[in-house]
């Protein structure tokens, strides 16, 4: 009778966990979308920039050994190795909890029981060997090793293994995507700073004209053709001119600053080429078609790999509602004295157990953690579509900065080529007092500003092409 009990009792936890088991709640899940525009502006060709490698797209043998420098010094880059090395770590961690968890145990202790109980009265009336009473106090000598065990029945322990593994290779993705900004951060502003040294160079220059301007004004004041009105607006002229010198000096020092920075070094000069910076040609844009960027941009990779690893850990919250079966087993010797510890059979121990448990009232932590790991993947989802239409807009955006740049590069020459020119007519038709020194004084500003809007505008191209390069996809491989 007793027996049909126990085991009915038996079935009724099984019946228990069954049904505790089944009972996973579930979670509307939205299909991701990963489909981009077949083209760019209807453009088939397959030719894309981004497969070509960093040293051959940027040729400036100044500008290659920068990025050299930075990409062996710089901190952030050397931040972001550690977490990849951090996430191989983690997925040896989550192997080993695949595996049984063997240990060792030396143990030593003593034990003094009351007399008149049932132990004491026991030990009391039992001899060890003939004529060798039960020692009091009773000491306890163990030497044994053990084992324990989660059988992945239900491919909890895997899964996590493989969402560590995906998170690995996010990190990796992630460090291709910090190359990429880091390689395009330091030709920027590499290029930045050769413009600044460009608009320098045209400040000084035109410093100069107004100084020269300045002396005719003067020497025609003398000669009563002009007040000291004029004197004082040349004057004035030759002072912003040189305020603006300095100016762009502090930002030149600022440039080469956070070139040092990126290349983690400190301040020391940047080496470049002074020479003509309006001559650069950018190299030539073959942006391919949109569908490889799925393939070419590390971030767009990363977004992909950490919605797999959310995916997996969506499976491992869930196989939490299912019982777990743990098995454990112990192997060794036990004794009072030291001398029997190596008497067999009688100080030997083992033990073999196998249990299976599951929740089955207040679940409600764990239905938490699984809505918490749909959630997530929700957002992974999310963030995956939302980078992969950042990339696509990126790239559309930066095309049509790259051809409207293109015409206005050209539109601003013929304007430099004009106003240079009407600084000779003006110069001349001021001499023979044909002209006011105000249209002079203007005529020149116009003529600074248009040459430094030039130099501008040559950076912004060469800044958009870099960017492009790097919108693509290229520069890590």
């Amino acid at each position: 009778m007793y027996k049909h009990k126990i085991y009915k009792c038996i079935g009724l936890v099984g019946i228990c966990l069954a049904v505790a088991s089944c009972k996973v709640p579930a979670f509307m899940q939205s299909a991701e979308n990963k489909s981009v525009p077949e083209s760019y502006n209807d453009n088939r060709d397959t030719t894309n920039m981004a497969a070509l490698e960093w040293r051959r797209f940027f040729t400036d043998p100044n500008l290659v050994n920068l990025i050299d420098t930075a990409l062996k010094h710089n901190q952030e880059l050397s931040i972001t190795l550690q977490e990849v090395e951090i996430a191989k770590n983690d997925i040896k961690f989550k192997q080993g909890a695949l595996l049984p968890t063997v240990g060792a145990k030396l143990g030593l202790g003593v034990e003094k029981v009351g007399r008149y109980t049932s132990q004491g009265a026991g030990d009391a009336s039992t001899e060890i060997a003939p004529g060798k009473e039960t020692p009091d106090p009773l000491m306890d000598y163990t030497a044994a090793v053990y084992a324990n065990w989660e059988v992945d029945i239900w491919k909890k322990l895997r899964n996590s293994k493989k969402a560590a593994i995906s998170r690995y290779l996010s990190t990796v993705e992630g460090k291709n995507f910090v190359l990429t900004n880091l390689i395009a951060e330091v030709a920027n502003s590499y290029y930045e700073l050769l413009a600044l040294d460009n608009q320098l160079e045209i400040v000084k220059q035109n410093i100069q004209l107004q100084k020269d301007a300045l002396e005719i004004v003067k020497i025609q004041k003398q000669a009563t053709r002009v007040t000291e009105l004029a004197v004082q607006k040349f004057k004035a002229e030759v002072l912003n001119s040189q305020s603006l010198e300095f100016d762009i000096l502090q930002k030149i020092k600022e440039g080469e600053n956070k070139i040092n920075f990126l290349l983690g070094r400190f301040p020391q000069e940047i080496p470049r080429d002074h020479g003509s910076f309006l001559n650069l040609l950018p190299p030539a844009v073959r942006t391919g078609i949109p569908s490889q960027l799925l393939a070419n941009r590390p971030d767009i990779k990363q977004a992909e790999l950490e919605l797999a690893a959310a995916k997996l850990d969506v499976k491992v919250a869930k196989a939490e509602f299912y019982p777990s079966l743990d098995i454990s087993a112990a192997f060794g010797f036990q004794a009072f004295n030291p001398s029997y510890l190596v008497k067999s059979p009688e100080s030997m121990l083992y033990s073999l157990a196998g249990d299976l448990a599951g929740p089955l009232i207040n679940r409600n932590g764990i239905k938490a953690e699984f809505k918490n790991a749909n959630l997530r993947q929700l957002q992974a989802m999310y963030n995956y579509e939302r980078t992969i239409l950042n990339g696509y807009l990126e790239v559309s955006t930066q095309m049509s900065n790259i051809d409207n740049l293109e015409k206005s590069f050209r539109l601003k020459s013929d304007q430099v080529d004009a106003l240079n020119k009407s600084i000779d007519i003006s110069n001349d038709l001021f001499k023979s007092a044909r002209a006011d020194y105000l249209e002079v004084l203007m005529t020149q500003r116009d003529a600074l500003e248009s040459k430094l809007e030039l130099i501008e505008t040559k950076k912004n191209q060469l800044s958009a092409v870099t960017n492009i390069y790097q919108e693509l996809g290229g520069g890590w491989k």
